[in-house]
């Protein structure tokens, strides 16, 4: 189970984060980050599609070389003995033996998804591997996972958008801002 660092308190259902307020702690995480790396090389795995804006501006106060490497999940719903599940594949993953690696992915909810990529990483016998989220959303948890590092917690369970994140429709990545959207068919209490 990962630590986590900093992070700021929990967002309130139906709350927004504006592009001040998440560029302020993107900028906090990657002085927590520069300061963890020491200078040294920093392989940074980021998750498409969720993670690419989030990252673009992480990496940018991160105050050491950073070497960038894109994975995207496959997931496919299955039934096995006549019980749905949930199957992840990445293609191949980078070679990071010996490295310092961050994973860096917009939202951790169940983290079934980070921590399979996580164990994928970990073949390769990295230095060591840290994960950074932009949101997380720990009663969503599935698995014993914590991030090192993380913008916000939020107990939302609706869909957030912007900043990378899209609506079910695909809609709203280029929102400069983040907002929470209900779930189709549930509603959800609090300003919007």
């Amino acid at each position: 189970m990962r630590r986590s660092r900093g992070g700021k308190g929990n967002s309130k259902r139906g709350s927004a984060f504006s592009p001040a307020r998440i560029a302020k702690r993107v900028a906090e995480l990657g002085r927590q980050i520069s300061r963890a790396c020491g200078g040294k090389r920093l392989d940074v795995v980021i998750t498409l599609d969720r993670g690419f804006v989030f990252a673009a501006d992480l990496i940018r106060h991160i105050d050491a070389p950073a070497v960038c490497h894109f994975v995207r999940a496959e997931v496919r719903d299955v039934e096995q003995g006549g019980h749905p599940r949930r199957e992840v594949a990445f293609g191949g993953g980078p070679d990071v033996k010996g490295r310092d690696v961050l994973l860096v992915d917009a939202v951790l909810d169940s983290g079934v998804t980070q921590e399979f990529l996580l164990r994928r990483l970990g073949e390769s016998q990295p230095r060591s591997l840290r994960l950074a989220v932009l949101l997380d959303k720990p009663e969503q948890r599935r698995v014993g996972l914590e991030p090192d590092y993380f913008g916000f917690r939020t107990a939302s369970n609706g869909i957030w958008v912007g900043y990378g994140l899209a609506a079910s429709n695909g809609i709203g990545r280029n929102e400069k801002g983040l907002s929470v959207k209900p779930l189709a068919g549930k509603r959800q209490g609090g300003k919007r």
